[in-house]
């Protein structure tokens, strides 16, 4: 999914003549800590609720403070994950989305996002996770496959993670099947080391780790 079919049209666009006090209570109203700047049409940057609380005077215009505006955003073309990447590691609770001529196209909000993450790990299906540490270069998705077609199941999601500090890759297997004795002696049988592995019953575990592992990609 791309990023413009995420844009929130219910956030507003603030201006550079748009007054502070203005400009702050309109993050109050959407429940967000930042908003993009519009001018002509064109992105002139984002302001933070931070900024905006350490202006001199309340009255006077955005564009009348001293800070420069950094100029975070993402294409409309940017696959939603890129947008994700730029919200975490920025701390945003929106991104501004802009053309290829520079033209503000709209905003999405982290919120929007993150259930969108959800979505992209398959998290409403049912279904048993097991996780596999192992070497990089030992990695095959084709085999893991095989090996989990053998016992009548088959793969809907599969995450990798690499951990930065030991080089291991952690691999985030969901299945279709809660009954997951069979598949983990399997991959046992064939020497993969099974980190875990948990049934339906305790899958909502499981994806707080899983969400945590995509983040931790995400920052790297």
């Amino acid at each position: 999914m791309l990023t413009r079919e995420l844009i929130s049209h219910s956030l507003p666009i603030l201006h550079l003549q748009d007054k502070v006090f203005n400009a702050l209570q309109m993050m109050n109203d959407s429940h967000v800590s930042q908003l993009a700047i519009e001018e002509d049409g064109k992105f002139m940057g984002m302001v933070s609720e931070e900024n905006l609380m350490q202006a001199p005077d309340e009255t006077i215009e955005i564009r009348d403070l001293k800070e420069s505006f950094p100029m975070i955003c993402v294409r409309e073309n940017d696959h939603f994950l890129k947008a994700l990447q730029v919200a975490v590691e920025n701390r945003l609770s929106i991104v501004p989305v802009i053309s290829e001529n520079n033209e503000l196209t709209g905003m999405v909000s982290y919120r929007e996002l993150l259930k969108h993450a959800s979505d992209f790990m398959n998290v409403k299906e049912p279904g048993g996770l097991i996780v596999l540490e192992m070497e990089s270069t030992n990695y095959s998705f084709g085999e893991i496959s095989r090996l989990v077609e053998t016992n009548d199941a088959r793969i809907t999601q599969l995450n990798t993670y690499t951990d930065p500090q030991t080089g291991m890759m952690q691999v985030t297997i969901k299945l279709n099947k809660t009954e997951l004795s069979d598949i983990v002696a399997t991959f046992q049988r064939y020497e993969y080391n099974v980190k875990s592995y948990f049934g339906e019953e305790l899958y909502e575990n499981e994806l707080r780790s899983n969400y945590d592992n995509l983040m931790n990609y995400l920052k790297l």
